[in-house]
């Protein structure tokens, strides 16, 4: 089988179907593409509809593309079966390192060899995943974010063996899909976002060793503090917004550079090369429409009080 056009893939397998997984099928399936779905557990059928069935109405409210409809999932209890006409194959198994390097090698031997198998895998190198395939250069790592059937980014990473143009394909792949997709440059454990949120997470816990606040306080502060410009700008954008009309150049100055020129000066390409032609002032027209609309329709938190 030769390896269709990315915005092509019709035949998609979902290999694990609990909440990762059913998630990617519910997406996929949201998107007009036929899903077979594989698990040995003998209720994850069942289970696995459950999840779809729930997460509907919401992808119905974003909107489904043409062709779109639960009927096109199948379940296929036999793995060699599920992946033997895939055109791509989205991995979701428990993350435990060897059985997923086992289930690879399962499955490359299996799966059509043009066919690009990625895992939903929190942390693994992909180096590892695909150290016993016969075909590891269409191994890949496709880390979604819960819940997988909302949360658009994709971190896309290619190990030792995987084929740049594999890299290249699936990046494309996840877009028509309707994903955000970002291809790492290098390999490493647990990626690009997992990383962020991890020291965002062990400087909130010192916080509250330190007795300053307490968990629910971190939850206000990024909630309604950063995170909400984060959710739309990022991190790099906001500090270019911080420095007023003189953007990240007026940021540096007023706050000082501690790191090394050769830094400095990537920082300040990388974000005229992100607003492009964009004036401050139209920027932050755009921060601030963004900013209404969320207020707007944000939802109360369903605890009780």
């Amino acid at each position: 089988m030769t390896r269709p056009a990315p915005e092509n893939v019709t035949k998609i397998t979902c290999v694990g179907s609990g909440t990762i997984g059913s998630g990617w099928a519910a997406w996929f399936l949201a998107q007009g593409r036929d899903v077979t779905m594989t698990d040995p557990a003998p209720d994850a059928e069942a289970k696995a509809r459950v999840n779809i069935d729930q997460a509907w109405p919401y992808l119905e409210e974003l909107g489904l593309k043409p062709g779109a409809s639960r009927d096109r999932l199948s379940f296929e209890p036999d793995l060699a079966k599920a992946v033997s006409e895939a055109e791509f194959i989205q991995e979701s198994a428990p993350d435990r390192e060897q059985l997923k390097i086992d289930l690879f090698a399962e499955i490359d031997a299996a799966a059509p060899v043009d066919t690009v198998i990625a895992s939903s895998s929190s942390a693994f190198l992909p180096t590892s995943l695909q150290s016993t395939c016969q075909h590891p250069e269409r191994a890949i790592i496709g880390h979604p974010f819960v819940p997988s059937y909302l949360v658009p980014l994709v971190e896309v990473v290619g190990g030792e063996k995987t084929a740049p143009e594999v890299l290249t394909w699936s990046h494309a792949f996840y877009d028509a899909a309707g994903k955000k997709a970002m291809t790492l440059k290098k390999e490493i454990e647990a990626y690009v976002a997992n990383r962020l949120q991890h020291v965002i997470f062990e400087e909130a816990s010192s916080l509250v060793a330190q007795g300053i606040c307490d968990y629910e306080d971190i939850d206000t502060a990024m909630s309604y503090g950063p995170g909400m410009r984060w959710a739309f700008a990022g991190p790099v954008v906001c500090y270019h917004l911080g420095g007023g009309k003189g953007g990240v150049r007026h940021m540096i100055d007023h706050f000082g550079w501690t790191g090394e020129e050769k830094d400095k000066q990537a920082l300040i390409a990388s974000v005229d090369a992100m607003v492009g032609d964009a004036s401050v002032e139209t920027l932050e027209a755009w921060r601030d429409a963004n900013l209404v609309a969320m207020l707007k329709a944000f939802k109360p938190s369903p605890k009780s009080d």
